[in-house]
């Protein structure tokens, strides 16, 4: 039995952090469902900056988008929303035999809308219908801005993917806005069937206070973080609050793992994903931590529903100088930051594909000229000149 599929039997979701064209096309993606017991991804505009600059997949649609005086924001959305619904399609198997748990895929929204609580509603509503797809979450930050949206989104029927969560207070904050969208949902007579995840982000912590502690407190701090929330999230779930909704036909907002992949060379690759196994969760992996995990990880234990020894570790830090609540608020406002410098990286490679696609068709449509050359001794050297095309790759 490979590792993965000891986590779907233990009750954890395996969802992939990565989506290509280049993954849908060549198979990929249905060899990670067959075989590595995937069952829904993420995505993000790092992704696919990184997507659009390292391949040629999107080069015909960015021209041609680009001709018809397309944004660089409307080119996006619709290339992503056209590799959302296909892996939204290969999912729905899943997420039709999981009666909606699992099987899902993400699209997130502009972070520059971020302080924008109208603006965020309405394009998240309109993301949703565009992708016409039941399986697909609107991913919108758990900023306090945020928390105010996702409660309307939520209450307006579009399922939501909490993103750029740190801390369990921030956690419960977005917990919060999900029960009261349910809550009013049943008031008005409305499905409170609405889909929901929370993501907590746990490496980031760790980068953050590397050099701010001693070493035997190294990548400690984030797996706490998450023992915490974990305990705050399963007391949620048995809270009487919640269990008139669960009654009444709504569904769990999952806990999700995010930020899991290694970034200290000192632990295990698969370090987080280890530390993180526990039923009724999502880990989202990058595409090279699911393939090592897959090759070599092992699960010695879950998370303990109490949080374990969460508390005496986080007041280790606290003795250390770190302050939690301060530092889980820089790390949602770096959080968005960096969202929003990835966005428009993204947007600037579209642009800059866009220009360079143009000027290369216009190129080819122009006549070579003819380079006159003087008469030369037979002895000199023939000079053969080269034309070079510069192309973004």
């Amino acid at each position: 039995m490979n590792t993965t599929q000891q986590l779907h039997d233990l009750g954890q979701s395996v969802w992939l952090d990565n989506i290509t064209r280049e993954l849908l096309q060549n198979g990929t993606l249905q060899n990670y469902i067959d075989n590595y017991n995937v069952t829904g991804l993420t995505s993000n505009p790092t992704i696919y900056e990184q997507a659009i600059r390292h391949s040629h997949f999107y080069d015909e649609e960015i021209k041609e988008k680009a001709t018809e005086g397309k944004t660089n924001s409307e080119i996006f959305f619709e290339l992503a929303i056209e590799d959302l619904r296909q892996a939204a399609d290969l999912f729905a198997p899943i997420h039709k035999a999981t009666s909606g748990v699992d099987g899902w895929v993400s699209l997130e929204i502009s972070p520059l809308l971020a302080n924008d609580v109208n603006a965020t509603i309405s394009e998240a509503i309109r993301l949703h219908e565009s992708a016409q797809r039941e399986n697909l979450f609107i991913k919108i930050p758990g900023t306090p801005s945020g928390c105010i949206a996702i409660e309307e989104v939520i209450f307006a029927g579009v399922p939501v993917n909490v993103t750029l969560l740190f801390s369990c207070e921030q956690y419960m904050k977005a917990g919060s806005a999900y029960m009261r969208a349910i809550e009013r949902r049943i008031a008005a007579g409305l499905n409170p069937k609405v889909a929901s995840v929370a993501s907590l982000f746990v490496s980031r912590w760790d980068v953050a206070v590397k050099d701010k502690v001693p070493a035997d407190l190294h990548n400690k701090l984030g797996i706490a973080i998450a023992q915490r929330t974990y305990r705050a999230y399963q007391h949620l779930l048995d809270s009487p609050r919640w269990l008139d909704l669960a009654k009444a036909g709504a569904q769990t907002q999952r806990l999700l793992w995010a930020s899991t992949g290694s970034k200290d060379s000192a632990i295990s690759d698969t370090f987080y994903v280890q530390e993180l196994a526990s039923p009724n969760t999502i880990n989202t992996l990058p595409e090279k931590t699911l393939l090592t995990f897959g090759d070599h990880g092992l699960i010695g234990h879950t998370m303990s529903v109490d949080g374990d020894n969460a508390e005496q570790e986080i007041a280790l830090f606290m003795k250390a100088g770190i302050d939690i609540d301060l530092l889980a608020g820089q790390l949602q406002t770096e959080g968005t930051a960096s969202f929003t410098k990835s966005w428009n990286e993204l947007l600037a490679m579209i642009n800059s594909k866009s220009v360079t696609l143009a000027n290369g068709e216009a190129e080819k449509q122009q006549p070579t000229p003819t380079i006159p050359t003087e008469p030369t001794a037979p002895s000199r050297p023939t000079l053969r000149l080269k034309k070079y095309s510069k192309e973004l790759t």
